[in-house]
C-alpha cells in the first residue's frame, strides 16, 4: 500500500510522531511518502493518507484545514486517518480531548475518514519566546515530554486494516 504521511509541526513534536507512524507502517511493508502538509502538491498515487497537526491554545493549527481544502476531492477517494498533538490529554484545564476530536472531525467531515486520535505532546519551554515562557509559568502548564510512544505505534499498526476495510466498503 502507498501511504502518504504528512504533518504540520511548529516545534518538532508532531513531526516526530508522524515519523514514528511512518516507520511503523514501513516496517509492515508499506511504501511511505513523508511530507509536511504545506509541501504536498497532490495525493495522486497514494492508497491512503495519515495527516497530523499540533494544537496551540486549544485550536488545531490552520495548516490542517488548508491541506484538506486544497486536496478535498482526492481525500474523498482514499481512506484518511488523522491525529492531533497537544497537552489536553495531560491537563484538562488546557482543554478537553473530546473538544479536539470534535474540531478534528469537523475539519475532516468531507473526507473518507477512518480513524482519529488525540495524542499527548511535548512542551519544551526552551523552544518558546520569553512571552510564551511567562504564560506557561503563570498558567502552570505542565512541561515535559508526554508522548506515549507505545500508543502511537499501536495506532499506526492498526491503520492498514482500517484502510483496507474502508476501501472494500
Amino acid at each position: 500500500m502507498h501511504i502518504l504521511v504528512a504533518c504540520a509541526s511548529r516545534k518538532g513534536s508532531t513531526e516526530e510522531i508522524a515519523s514514528a507512524i511512518s516507520k511503523e507502517l514501513e516496517a509492515e511493508g508499506h511504501h511511505i511518502r513523508f511530507s509536511h502538509l504545506k509541501d504536498v502538491t497532490s495525493v495522486d498515487g497514494c492508497d491512503a493518507a495519515v495527516i497530523g497537526a499540533p494544537v496551540y491554545t486549544g485550536h488545531i493549527i490552520e495548516d490542517l484545514q488548508k491541506f484538506v481544502e486544497k486536496n478535498e476531492a482526492q481525500l474523498k477517494t482514499i481512506p484518511v486517518a488523522a491525529f492531533v498533538v497537544g497537552l489536553a490529554p495531560v491537563n484538562p484545564k488546557i482543554g478537553s480531548t473530546e473538544t479536539l476530536e470534535e474540531q478534528l472531525n469537523g475539519i475532516l467531515a468531507s473526507v473518507n475518514l477512518v480513524s482519529t486520535r488525540v495524542f499527548a505532546g511535548k512542551l519544551d519551554p526552551s523552544k518558546h519566546s520569553f512571552l510564551t515562557k511567562t504564560m506557561i509559568s503563570l498558567m502552570k502548564v505542565p512541561t515535559g515530554d508526554f508522548r506515549d510512544w507505545d500508543a502511537i505505534k499501536t495506532w499506526a499498526r492498526e491503520l492498514p486494516a482500517a484502510f483496507e476495510k474502508k476501501a472494500h466498503e
